[in-house]
């Protein structure tokens, strides 16, 4: 049985210099995400378009959401596969496109994870899991862009008594 699950979030613009919309260049495309119970995060458009550049946008918040989607569901299939991972950290690239209208899209987006795993993993299996998690994670279900992996795997160092 499929089960469905609500999710829900408050954004607010907090960009209006005090003449609203009325200039094109007199308001700020800054905001805030308001989870309920969350830390409020603190946003602004591309730095492209005009946003602030010391804050997330929503294509930075997209490109760490399939990133951190992934790394979860790996974790899980790894530990599952008894492929002991010690640390990951991912570095990921996102290539986009404006059309002459402004009109934008995700082309594709490379996970390159560094995953650290417990000497003797096997690391072919390791590798396969990558191509798992896309059956599992619900950004990944859910987007239109493909998805690849360039990952890097390091065996811990043994420990030295």
């Amino acid at each position: 049985m499929i089960k469905q699950h609500d999710y829900s979030t408050r954004i607010v613009w907090t960009g209006n210099a005090g003449e609203g919309t009325r200039r094109y260049r007199g308001y700020a495309r800054t905001w805030d995400i308001a989870t309920p119970g969350k830390p409020v995060i603190h946003c602004s458009n591309d730095p492209l378009l005009g946003g602030d550049p010391t804050l997330p946008n929503p294509e930075d918040l997209m490109l760490a959401t399939v990133s951190a989607c992934h790394m979860l569901w790996y974790l899980h299939l790894a530990c599952n596969a008894g492929i002991v991972v010690h640390s990951y950290s991912d570095d990921p690239v996102a290539i986009g496109e404006t059309a002459p209208d402004g009109a934008g899209r995700f082309l594709s987006a490379t996970l390159r994870p560094r995953i650290e795993v417990e000497p003797g993993a096997d690391l072919a299996r390791a590798a396969e899991l990558h191509h798992e998690v896309h059956k599992y994670c619900f950004i990944a279900r859910s987007i239109n862009f493909p998805v690849a992996y360039a990952s890097t795997f390091v065996e811990r160092a043994p420990a030295t008594i």
